[in-house]
This record gives structure tokens, C-alpha cells and sequence, in this order.
């Protein structure tokens, strides 16, 4: 079995690159190679994105030049795995036969027996109900820098936003026992993790629906506990569910990063009403100001849809008008993508793409101003910074109010560093999303 190689293509979020870390460590575990050249694969998977209509282009085209593989390179076999295979199942089989598995977004812990399946000339369909709230098996092949990680708390969602396929691709909402989430972050931590980005649909959500008591400010106490981790930072937080013991936790907690990820949405009342989000921009806007003064000198980042159907360009100001006065300190903006089966999807009010297109611009450049006149508070002060990148003298890292892949960064000069660690920096300057430093202190 060791010579069989496994070759994977990673797309959409981060919750789908731990269901692939989570598949690569099954298989490594189970004795295949994994491999980066995709031309010398045995096996080929696909972990795919089905979100909005660019993500399934993108997630097509992706197992078009794959299966193109079958034919041009040694691939025995093509497994469709995540959003994807779960949204359209039938569609995949009836028109892509080079497609031998598809696996479904609650069906991953199979893989193994999958891919041995296929390798015997099997075709294979485990796409069921999503129920189970995860699937480590005590071990995972990371794709990022080991330093810095993500980690799932809980799987599916139970709003009934109206533009939203995410309930129907991934289940009703389930959190993770605390016990095995603690188990992975100390494993993680064992490999040289220093910090844990904590993902779920919506993480205030977490525990509730468990028996025992356990919420967000617990785990995040447990979690505060682990030795050698020196981050952890919460992503995806309904400001609904952002309680004050929760901004107590973010208050008190040396490791727990003064940063939340704030999906708002919209600043229209309307707007959010018709999206199914809660529709007072007022209340959020004080929630707002409550987090701010619960957590000094706290970083948030919010996501916003532009162009919902209806959207007129008063209501389009009305969310400008929102992002003015909540002065995130980052955000990012999607173009409305009408979704089969939503509601959203099914209105004839659509708002024209090329309206669309000109709204994102014009948010984006608002933001960017925004950005830039909330990053010029850190000029002239110390801060930790994490060292994601290092070469030679060039490093590139990102402070506590900086997620990975998302906001902007650090760029450091002044003395060597290695990745991973955590150096003290003076703020010199900024360059819109980005800031300027100099490390002051190993």
C-alpha cells in the first residue's frame, strides 16, 4: 500500500482545509504517500468548494483538468470530496463518469476505506445526511505553516439566512466535545503550533447544544491552559451571541487575541430583514461600542454583501454609511451570487452585475480608507508580532489584530527572526492594510 501515492487539491474556506487535513492524516496514518506533483498521483481528491456559483465554477473546472489526468498521467482514480459532492451528487455522476467517489461533507472519516474501494475498481457514493460534529482521528497533515492552524469547534448552521446553501451543505449546527478539541489543540501544539484559529459557521453558538453547560468562554479557558500555546483567536462570531462574559474571557485571557470576526452583512434595515439577519443596524451599532469599551484597543473585521436583490443605492449608502461609523478595522465585501434553492436566489429583483461590480468597488475603496486611518494608531507603539514568513532580512508578520490569509500584515526589519516566533515591534508606518516595523526585541 506504501507505493500507492495520494495527490489533493484544497478549495474554499478554512473549514474545508481541516476536513482535508484531517483526510491527508487519515491516509498518511493508513500508509499512503502524499504527494505535491499531481502528474505522479496514484489517487487524485478533490476537497471542494459549493457555496455561491463562482466557487462551484472554480470547483468544476478544477475536476475537468483533474479527470483530464486519468488519460494524460498515472492517475488510477478521482475522488470528489465536501461542498460539492454533497449539493449536487447526482449531477457529478451523470455527467463527469471519471469521477470513481464522491464523499460528502459528513462522510470524510471514510476515506480510507474509499480510496481503497476505488483502487480496486469500485465506484463509490458516500454522500449522507451530515450528523456527526467531527472526524479527527488523532491526527492531521497540515497544509499551512505548522505555527499557525486552524481548528473546527463545531460543524453546520442553524440560520435560515435567505441567500445562504451552507445549512443544506453541512447540517444542522453541531459542537465538538471539549475534551477532544483540547486533545487536538495539545497535539497541534506538539508539532510547533503557536497559534489556534478557532472556526466554526458561528462560534458564539458553541456548546449550546450540548447537555453539559460547556460555551465558548469555557473552552476558551481550557484552552488558555494548554502549555506552549500562545495565541488563540476566535473567527466567524455572531454579534448576537458576542456576551459579556464572553468580552471578559477576550478581556482577561493573555492568549485569547483582541480580535473579533464580526459578519454583518448589510446596513440597510431592509436589506437585512430580506437576508434574514437580524435587522437593527442601530443595536448592532451599540453592540459595537459595548465590545470597544468591554476589550480596549480590540481589532474587529466584518463581511458585507453587496448588491442583494432589491438593493437600491440609498440602501447601498446606508452600508457605507454603517462601515463610516463602526470604523472596522477590516473587511471584506462579496458580490451578491444568486444560490438554486434560496429564496434570495428565486427573486426577480436582481440587482445588475454591473451595479454589483461598481458597488464593490466603490465599498472597497471606502474600506480601504477606513483601514488605513485605524492602522495609523499604531504608529509609534510596541507590539507582539508573529513571524509568518523570514528570509533573510525580510520578514512578514502579523500582530494580535491580524488573522491569517485575511487582513493585512507586518512588514519587519531591523534584526533576522525565525517563523513562529513572537517578536516585540515598534509601528513605524502604514501602507493601507499593511503596517511597518522594526523588531526591537527577540
Amino acid at each position: 500500500m506504501a507505493a500507492w501515492k495520494v495527490g489533493f487539491v484544497t478549495l474554499g474556506c478554512d473549514k474545508n482545509r481541516v476536513d482535508t487535513e484531517y483526510m491527508l492524516g487519515a491516509l498518511k496514518q493508513e500508509g499512503y504517500t502524499i504527494t505535491d506533483n499531481l502528474d505522479e498521483a496514484d489517487v487524485l481528491i478533490v476537497n471542494t468548494c459549493g457555496f455561491i456559483d463562482a466557487a462551484v465554477e472554480e470547483s468544476v473546472y478544477t475536476i475537468m483538468d483533474l479527470a483530464e489526468k486519468k488519460e494524460d498521467a498515472c492517475c488510477r482514480a478521482l475522488i470528489v470530496t465536501g461542498c460539492l459532492a454533497q449539493r449536487y451528487r447526482d449531477t457529478l455522476e451523470a455527467e463527469i463518469p471519471e469521477i470513481d467517489a464522491l464523499v460528502g461533507t459528513g462522510d470524510f472519516g471514510q476515506i480510507n476505506q474509499v480510496v481503497k474501494k476505488v483502487l480496486e475498481g469500485e465506484k463509490v457514493a458516500e454522500v449522507g445526511v451530515p450528523e456527526k460534529a467531527g472526524e479527527w482521528s488523532g491526527t492531521r497533515f497540515l497544509t499551512t505553516p505548522v505555527h499557525s492552524t486552524y481548528v473546527k469547534i463545531a460543524e453546520g448552521c442553524n440560520k435560515t439566512c435567505t441567500f445562504c446553501v451552507i445549512p443544506r451543505l453541512r447540517g444542522r449546527y453541531r459542537s465538538r466535545q471539549p475534551e477532544e478539541i483540547e486533545k487536538e489543540v495539545r497535539w497541534l501544539v506538539r508539532q510547533g503550533t503557536r497559534e489556534v484559529n478557532l472556526v466554526a459557521q458561528d462560534v458564539t453558538r458553541y456548546g449550546r447544544d450540548l447537555p453539559d453547560g460547556t460555551d465558548l468562554p469555557g473552552l476558551l479557558k481550557r484552552l488558555a491552559r494548554v502549555d506552549g500555546l500562545k495565541w488563540i483567536r476566535l473567527l466567524y462570531a455572531s454579534p448576537e451571541g458576542v456576551t459579556d462574559e464572553l468580552l471578559e474571557v477576550v478581556a482577561s485571557e493573555d492568549k485569547v487575541c483582541r480580535y473579533l470576526d464580526l459578519p454583518i452583512q448589510h446596513g440597510s434595515p431592509r436589506i437585512l430583514k430580506e437576508m434574514g439577519r437580524p435587522s437593527d443596524p442601530e443595536g448592532l451599532m451599540a453592540r459595537i461600542d459595548e465590545i470597544r469599551k468591554a476589550v480596549p484597543g480590540i481589532s474587529l473585521r466584518t463581511s458585507l454583501i453587496v448588491g442583494f436583490p432589491g438593493e437600491t443605492e440609498r440602501e447601498f449608502q446606508d452600508l457605507l454609511d454603517f462601515i463610516d461609523e463602526a470604523s472596522f478595522d477590516y473587511a471584506g465585501f462579496f458580490i451578491y451570487s444568486p444560490e438554486e434553492g434560496t429564496p434570495a436566489g428565486g427573486r426577480k429583483d436582481q440587482v445588475p452585475v454591473a451595479v454589483k461590480e461598481e458597488r464593490y468597488d466603490r465599498a472597497m475603496e471606502h474600506q480601504r480608507l477606513i483601514t488605513r486611518r485605524r492602522n495609523a494608531r499604531w504608529v509609534g507603539q510596541r507590539v507582539p508580532v508573529l513571524i509568518d514568513e523570514a528570509s533573510g532580512n525580510e520578514l512578514v508578520g502579523r500582530t494580535q489584530g491580524q488573522a491569517p490569509e485575511v487582513d493585512g500584515q507586518v512588514l519587519l526589519g531591523g534584526r533576522t527572526g525565525r517563523v513562529g516566533a513572537i517578536v516585540m515591534a515598534r509601528i513605524q508606518g502604514v501602507l493601507d492594510y499593511d503596517l511597518v516595523g522594526e523588531i526591537i526585541e527577540l
